[in-house]
């Protein structure tokens, strides 16, 4: 799995945020949701970002905002179309043995995915729980205890650390399984992905973080250029 390791060595990256591409990437994010390039505003922490938040949306905000949606409401919305629009011309390839058969409602088994193709899983199931699960379930190990640290924080984005529906995605891409095509969308994203770390959204002002000097994961230490730290 040459593509889940690729999106899985940037997930965990220590390089620095590549600032110009980030920002271009999120003003790009911006104009397709009809705002102007905003002000973009560095910070090197997680927690240093929490004295610039004042005012940006919080999830319970998307829900009840729905005459006068805030930017993270729309492109939370504009992601889910996206993707969607990736997987909706999926095709799968063909099986060389009889899928199992299992009851309605029932769901696969969990498995490596060398046991899921060797007693043929569907290839799109191997996919999802090869790809997609097992980063989500990786950098999730990581981002959630830095936001448990933080307490209550506005509604965001993790940059590199959100690459686990990208590599699925790329996936799908690379393989011809699915061609791409809002191509310059998911492009956007793909390099903000590559380039940037956490970022909060607010209409006229944008607060991004630089990625920590420091990533283990097991076990889970994260320090940042400002000496924050979590493990």
């Amino acid at each position: 799995m040459e593509i889940r390791r690729e999106w899985l060595d940037i997930g965990t990256t220590t390089k620095p945020v590549d600032h110009g591409t980030t920002e271009e990437a999120i003003a790009s994010v911006y104009a397709r949701h009809r705002r102007r390039r905003p002000e973009f505003v560095w910070v090197t922490s997680p927690r240093a970002a929490l004295g610039h938040l004042d005012g940006l949306p919080a999830h319970e905000d998307l829900r009840t905002r729905l005459n006068d949606p805030p930017l993270a409401s729309d492109i939370a919305a504009g992601l889910s179309r996206l993707r969607s629009a990736l997987e909706a011309d999926y095709t799968e390839p063909p099986a060389d043995r009889p899928v199992p058969k299992r009851k309605k409602g029932e769901t696969w088994p969990a498995m490596p995915p060398e046991q899921a193709l060797e007693i043929g899983l569907p290839f799109r199931e191997v996919l999802l729980r090869g790809v997609r699960d097992e980063v989500f379930r990786r950098l999730s190990a990581v981002y959630l205890p830095i936001r448990a640290a933080l307490g209550p924080v506005p509604v965001g984005w993790y940059g590199n650390q959100d690459a686990y529906w990208i590599a699925y995605a790329d996936v799908l891409r690379r393989t011809g399984l699915a061609p791409v095509r809002e191509t310059r969308e998911f492009e956007v994203w793909a390099a903000l992905t590559r380039s940037g770390g956490w970022w909060w959204p607010g209409e006229r002002r944008c607060v991004l973080v630089e990625r920590p000097v420091t990533l283990r994961t097991d076990p889970l230490f994260v320090e940042y250029g400002d000496g924050w730290a979590v493990s």
